[in-house]
């Protein structure tokens, strides 16, 4: 009777390790044999992510993630690797990812430990925070002051639940405005329909270069996240994520993050002493 148990635990064994062997994604060897890669991108994140000149990819982003399409390609021995762009929203390019539909997404995505039951992500390569923009003659000075106003925000996004997070935590009774697109908060904002809006503070200030009357807007100073960025990548391929920052290393002990930070980054000044901190700890030796 022992030999017997000992058989089907033994049995039930291999058959947990082949499942999971079998439900482990292979990535290279996927995109190998397509000789393509489906990226997942943001058509709208200037200045990490968004539709450039000839209707083409373009940011601080998508620099890094040619580089990291580049380094696949090397380690798959296809070298000229078909691109495929897909555009959408954060919620809509994670569940192209942890559906299969992308084998990886760049733009400006938040890693936290909710969106790890779904997806993996790489190293980071940049670290912000939430914050937000007022018109230049408004009244409010800080999150405090915001209680009866209207701001807008991205749906789907960490900055609206740590949006909510803080009016609750700070007892500040303020009316949330859920927005799908990041020019229409600066719309809103600029035609009096909402009082704030509030967002990753890099992208504010390129939403803000962009818009109408730029003198007219205003950042706070006050912080309301932590945003730590990576590229989101399928679950459990520790393969495939070796080469995402094999090429992120590259990137950052070689010198090229300091042409892309200045093509894109540039008139904000050098990087932050946090920001060198990230690119120098997630530089990994040989």
């Amino acid at each position: 009777m022992k030999r017997i148990l000992l058989a089907l635990l033994v049995a039930c064994g291999l058959v947990a390790a082949g499942a999971s062997a079998q439900t482990a994604p292979n990535t290279l060897g996927k995109i190998k044999s397509a000789k393509a890669i489906n990226v997942a991108f943001s058509p709208d994140s200037l200045p990490f992510s968004f539709v450039g000149p000839n209707n083409e990819p373009a940011g601080y982003s998508i620099d890094l993630c040619k580089r990291v399409i580049a380094q696949v390609g090397r380690a798959v021995s296809e070298p000229n690797l078909k691109i495929n762009w897909m555009p959408g929203s954060v919620t809509e390019r994670l569940t192209m990812v942890a559906s299969g539909r992308a084998d990886i997404e760049c733009a400006n995505t938040t890693q936290t430990l909710a969106r790890l039951a779904n997806v993996d992500f790489g190293n980071l390569i940049f670290v912000d925070g939430g914050g937000f923009v007022v018109m230049t003659d408004s009244p409010i000075n800080k999150i405090a002051d915001m209680g009866g106003k209207r701001i807008a925000v991205l749906r789907g996004t960490t900055t609206e639940s740590r949006l909510r997070d803080t009016l609750q935590r700070r007892l500040v009774n303020a009316n949330v405005v859920l927005i799908d697109n990041a020019n229409e908060g600066i719309a809103m904002l600029e035609s009096g329909s909402v009082d704030a809006y509030a967002g990753d503070k890099i992208k504010l200030i390129g939403l803000v270069a962009q818009a109408k009357n730029p003198a007219k807007l205003a950042m706070l100073v006050e912080d309301i996240s932590f945003e730590p960025y990576a590229f989101a990548l399928p679950r459990n391929d520790s393969a495939f994520r070796l080469e995402v920052n094999r090429a992120l290393t590259q990137v950052y002990m070689g010198g090229e993050i300091e042409t892309i930070f200045a093509n894109w980054l540039g008139k904000l000044g050098r990087p932050s002493g946090l920001l060198a901190a990230m690119y120098l700890l997630y530089s990994i030796p040989d």
